[in-house]
């Protein structure tokens, strides 16, 4: 007695699940795994292009700060972490590393980003989008 409801319960589930197929759709073939395989490709990544170039990372001037962009003046100081640069409470991300030092007082054009996550455990993130010696 068993048999017949094991088997009316296995079939009611594969119309089920054949029910959910959109027309058109093929049922997929099981892979050497047991996985259905992958029809789809995911999404390209896009490439960032800068939007302007920025002359003064090669010691040009400064350039005034795009929309939500901040200019922040001052000494860098080290952080915690090896390789975090602070400004101010602003943890520098991005920017030319060779005029970005402990101890430089610049000039950095950017914009605070303080939902993205760093290794570094100090200061708001702030893309630098051009700097210079102050």
């Amino acid at each position: 007695m068993k048999t017949p409801r094991t088997v009316l319960v296995a079939l009611l589930a594969g119309v089920a699940l054949t029910a959910c197929a959109g027309p058109g759709d093929e049922p997929a073939s099981p892979s050497p795994t047991g996985a259905a395989p992958v029809t789809s490709q995911p999404d390209p990544v896009p490439s960032v292009t800068p939007s302007r170039p920025n002359p003064t990372w090669k010691g040009g001037p400064s350039t005034p700060p795009g929309v939500g962009g901040t200019t922040i003046t001052g000494t860098i100081r080290a952080g915690v972490e090896p390789n975090c640069l602070l400004l101010d409470d602003h943890l520098l991300v991005g920017g030319p590393r060779d005029l970005l030092k402990a101890g430089a007082k610049v000039e950095v054009t950017g914009r605070p980003e303080p939902g993205m996550m760093t290794t570094c455990q100090q200061g708001t993130p702030f893309v630098v989008e051009s700097a210079r010696p102050a």
